[in-house]
Formats: structure tokens, sequence, C-alpha cells
């Protein structure tokens, strides 16, 4: 992100749906050009950003949008609404909902499969953005507020990992090898109840 994830390289980047499902009984299913992804939430360690993040995804904020920056063995980042928008590419990494959002650093490690949010150099900037981890970065942690993971043991999220993270990319405006030159993007995300999607398993 020019202004948001790029920092992680230099800086060390609503309602439920069904009253009788318990928020840490939700996940996100993020159905992406590459595959389906099925993400638990740690509203034990990150409850504001847990909760800005369902929020986005029931008002629709993320479907449509695309992954704009894809690092092999760290993280491929998302979740700007300006990715819509082809004719904004110059400006993608800088968009957000409109508002910021307190940090909630944790002691969650940033490994693979992973999500965590992207900032500026401010902590407390994160808005919408995220990003996926491919890899381990421990300099990331305590630094950006990670808050669920892909379900572990998930096959079909494990391919879509390794399917984003083969994304041929080029060199970006700033000269970073990660603007992708296929276009991955998430085409709906939703909120569910675990069991909906797991059939019980955890």
């Amino acid at each position: 992100m020019k202004k948001l994830l790029g920092m992680v390289l230099v800086g060390v980047l609503g309602v439920s749906a069904s009253v009788s499902v318990r928020a840490d009984d939700e996940v996100a299913v993020l159905e992406t050009n590459r595959g389906r992804l099925v993400v638990e939430f740690w509203p034990d360690v990150a409850p504001r950003t847990v909760e800005n993040f369902k929020k986005l995804v029931r008002a629709g904020f993320y479907d449509g949008t695309a992954f704009h920056r894809i690092i092999a063995g760290f993280m491929a980042q998302g979740g700007d609404p300006l990715t819509k928008d082809p004719a904004k590419e110059s400006l993608w990494g800088t968009g957000d909902p409109g508002y910021k959002i307190p940090a909630e650093f944790n002691d969650r490690k940033h490994e693979r499969g992973v999500i965590s949010m992207a900032r500026s150099s401010d902590p407390n900037s994160a808005g919408s953005q995220f990003f996926l981890m491919l890899g381990t970065s421990p300099h990331l942690d305590h630094q950006y507020t990670a808050f669920g993971r892909v379900l572990e043991g998930d096959a079909e999220g494990n391919k879509t990992l390794d399917l984003i993270e083969r994304t041929p990319v080029t060199m970006s405006p700033n000269g970073e090898p990660s603007k992708p030159t296929e276009k991955v993007f998430i085409k709906t995300a939703k909120i569910l109840p675990r069991s909906q999607v797991t059939g019980g398993k955890r």
C-alpha cells in the first residue's frame, strides 16, 4: 500500500445474522476468483477490529475489491474500495471506509493464513484494508492487529492461498515487485455461522 502496508517493509504492514449465533461462532467466507477462504475470528484479542470487519462484510463493502499487492512468502493485501475502479489504479492502496479504527495489537503471531489489518505509520490508522499472511513474519508481531486466520486444515483454503501466492507480479510504481499482472479479487464476502460452513467441526 503506497500509504498503508508499504510501511510494513519500512516500518519495521452490525447486527448478527442470527441472534442465536454467538459472535465467536461466526466465520467470514470470502469467495475469490482463486477459490474460497473461510476465516475464523479472534474477538478475544481484537474485538473492535473483528466487529468492524464483520460490519463491512455485511454491508457488501469487500465485494469486488482486489488484492492489489502480493508478495510471495510474505502477504497479499486487499480491502481497498478504490480497487473496484480501474480508473483509480494510481490511488490503489490509499482507500478506506471513511474512518479509522484504533489498533488492538496482541500476542497472536503473523504466520501463514493469519489475517491482519494494514495501516500507515500511525498505529491507529487502520480502516478496511487487510493482509493475508503467506509466510511467517515475526517483525509484524505486536505492530499490526492480527484478528483471525484461514481455517487450519481447510484444504480448499490452503489451495486458495497457494494460488493467490503464485499470482505473477510486476514492479509497482514504488519499485516493489508486488503488482499483480492478473486480477485477484473477492467476488463475494459473507458472515455465516461456523456450523453452516464446517458442519460443526472446529
